[in-house]
C-alpha cells in the first residue's frame, strides 16, 4: 500500500484518514521557504516510521498483493480502466477547489468541464469522454496548494495505509477528505458506499498495475524504507518545481548518506533503482 501512493500520488484511495490531530500538529513544524527540508530527507521521525514502513509492507504482503493479483486476473482489463475512470472522476471536485485556491482559473474551469461531461456523457465517470475530446486532467491537492502559498515541506512522514508523504501534504490530505462532498453523505446514503467501494477497486487495481515497481522497491530492495523514501520525495519535489538546489540527500538505515538529483534530468537515470543495494 505504501509504494503504490509512491508513485502514484495524485490517486487517492478510499481509506480512512488516521491521526487526524497528529499530522496537524506536526504540520505545524512546516516552516515558510524550508530550504533545508527541499535538499534533504528531513526525517527526525525515522524510528517510528520505519515501524509505520514495517505495517504498511506487512499489509501488503498479507492483503493487498494477494487481492491486487485475484483482482487483476478476474477482472477484465476494460472494466478495471472503467472502475479507474469513475475514481478519477470523483476527484475532480477536488482538483477544481485547489486550482482556484492556487488561482489557477484556467485549470479549474478545465476540471468543472471535465466533471460535468464524464459525469453526464460519460455515465456517472465510468468513460473517459473529456480526454478523448482533447479535455486533460489537471490534478491539484491542498499539498500542493500550500506549497504553491509558501508552506515548507515540513518532516517526512509514513502514514498507516496511505504511505510515504510529509506533514504539509498529510495535512493537506485531511483537507482533502473535508472538501470532499462525498464525506459530508450519511454513512448509510448509497452514493457514499458506492463511491467508496470504488475507490477500493481502484486501489487494488493500482496495485495490480504497479506490481512489477511496487514489489521491486518493497521485497527486492537492500532497504525498502529508505528507496520508497527517496522516490516519493525525488518525485514529490519534481512534480511541485521544489528542488532548492538539484541534490536529494538521503540517509540509509546504516547512517550513511546517499544523493540523488532530478530524476527527470538525464535520460540514462532510474529513479527507482536502488541506491542502497550493494
Amino acid at each position: 500500500m505504501a509504494a503504490v501512493k509512491t508513485f502514484t500520488s495524485q490517486k487517492r484511495g478510499a481509506r480512512a484518514v488516521l491521526g487526524a490531530g497528529l499530522f496537524a500538529i506536526l504540520a505545524g513544524c512546516s516552516t515558510v521557504g524550508d530550504g533545508a527540508a527541499s535538499r534533504s530527507a528531513n526525517d527526525p521521525l525515522e524510528p517510528v516510521n520505519r515501524g509505520m514502513h514495517a505495517v504498511n509492507k506487512g499489509v501488503d504482503t498479507v492483503v493487498l498483493r494477494p487481492v491486487s493479483m485475484f483482482y487483476g486476473t478476474v477482472i477484465p482489463a476494460p472494466v478495471r480502466t472503467g472502475i479507474g475512470n469513475m475514481a478519477s472522476n470523483l476527484g475532480e471536485p477536488s482538483n477544481f477547489v485547489n486550482n482556484l485556491l492556487q488561482a489557477r482559473l484556467d485549470q479549474a474551469a478545465t476540471n468543472g468541464a471535465r466533471f460535468l461531461i464524464n459525469s453526464t456523457i460519460g455515465v456517472v465517470g465510468l468513460f473517459d469522454v473529456a480526454t478523448l475530446t482533447g479535455i486533460e486532467v489537471q490534478p491539484a491537492d491542498f499539498g500542493e496548494t500550500l506549497h504553491v502559498w509558501g508552506t515548507g515541506e515540513g518532516a517526512y512522514l509514513e502514514l498507516p495505509l496511505f504511505g510515504p508523504s510529509t506533514t504539509r501534504d498529510a495535512t493537506g490530505l485531511i483537507v482533502d477528505f473535508a472538501m470532499n462532498p462525498l464525506g459530508h453523505l450519511s454513512p448509510s446514503d448509497d452514493a457514499l458506499s458506492a463511491a467508496r467501494r470504488v475507490r477500493v477497486a481502484d486501489t487494488v487495481g493500482l496495485r495490480y498495475a504497479l506490481r512489477g515497481t511496487v514489489d521491486t522497491v518493497l521485497y527486492d530492495s537492500a532497504d525498502s524504507y529508505a528507496q520508497s523514501r527517496l522516490i516519493y520525495l525525488q518525485n514529490r519535489r519534481f512534480e511541485l518545481n521544489d528542488f532548492a538546489s538539484g541534490d536529494l540527500e538521503t540517509v540509509s538505515g546504516d547512517g550513511e548518506a546517499a544523493s540523488a538529483s532530478d530524476p527527470y534530468a538525464d535520460s540514462y537515470l532510474d529513479p527507482y533503482a536502488d541506491p542502497y543495494a550493494q
